[in-house]
């Protein structure tokens, strides 16, 4: 995400965790920064940080809010050069507990907020043939965990969204970026140990095992400056490969932990 000067940069998710991490980075790298987020309190501290950050309020869960927060930001700094996609809820729950109700709000958010930023952001792109979009898919769209079904299946939605989008816009100038977190040390992780966390999430905060969001970061920045489709920062690329190849081992495992 270099030689963003002078350019404009959406971030969602922007007041907190990883999505924050960028937004600064972007900031003090010269570009005109919007973060969309909910978090009142947290949006005018994170703005405060930087004359190139500007807050909005924005519940990604809302088409009609999406569109007029993206409106509001290409009046005020101009057409969108890169959509970072960071924001996202992670509640856990076993199936059969999770409501339907709140099984829909995960999906409004984390699916249907995916494709109302990106949908609101690329025609102007492909209209001007240029512009960069990275979405936070996760590695627990593909490696599955119990207490988080639903979760998970809204990530896998995420992932073969951009995946597919990645190949339809390959000729149009304009880039997509797939990224698939592991486990990460942010306030993302705080909402599922709030619920009904999976075994294996409490014991990797208790012995230090979540990934430091910053080297996530560095690896993600890695990753987009080598023009990959998707990215698998930290672990994740192991996560991928344990789960592919050896799935019975995989459930084994993860099970194991909630048999302790």
């Amino acid at each position: 995400m270099k030689d963003m000067a002078g350019k404009v940069a959406i971030v969602t998710g922007g007041a907190s965790g990883m999505g924050q991490i960028i937004a600064r980075r972007l900031a003090n790298g010269g570009a005109r920064v919007a973060i969309f987020d909910v978090n009142e309190q947290a949006l005018q501290s994170t703005a405060a940080e930087s004359d190139n950050i500007t807050a909005f309020h924005c519940d990604i869960s809302s088409l009609e809010q999406v569109e007029a927060r993206v409106a509001e930001v290409i009046a005020s700094l101009g057409p969108i050069d890169l959509l970072v996609h960071a924001a996202a809820l992670m509640p856990s729950h076993l199936l059969v507990d999770h409501t339907h109700e709140g099984m829909e709000r995960l999906f409004r958010i984390n699916y249907f907020g995916t494709t109302y930023m990106v949908r609101a952001v690329l025609p102007g792109m492909m209209e001007r043939k240029t512009g960069r979009i990275i979405a936070f898919g996760s590695i627990a769209g593909i490696a599955l965990v119990p207490k988080m079904g639903a979760y998970c299946a809204t990530k896998a939605a995420v992932n073969a969204y951009m995946e597919v989008l990645q190949h339809e816009i390959r000729s149009s100038g304009v880039r997509a970026h797939l990224i698939c977190p592991p486990a990460v040390n942010t306030t993302l992780i705080d909402q599922t140990l709030a619920t009904d966390s999976p075994a294996s999430i409490i014991e990797a905060r208790k012995s230090g095992r979540l990934a430091d969001p910053e080297k996530i970061v560095n690896a993600i920045e890695k990753g987009v400056a080598r023009d990959r489709d998707i990215i698998y920062p930290g672990e994740a690329k192991l996560l991928y490969l344990w789960r592919a190849l050896l799935p019975g081992l995989w459930w084994k495992t993860v099970m194991h932990f909630e048999k302790k």
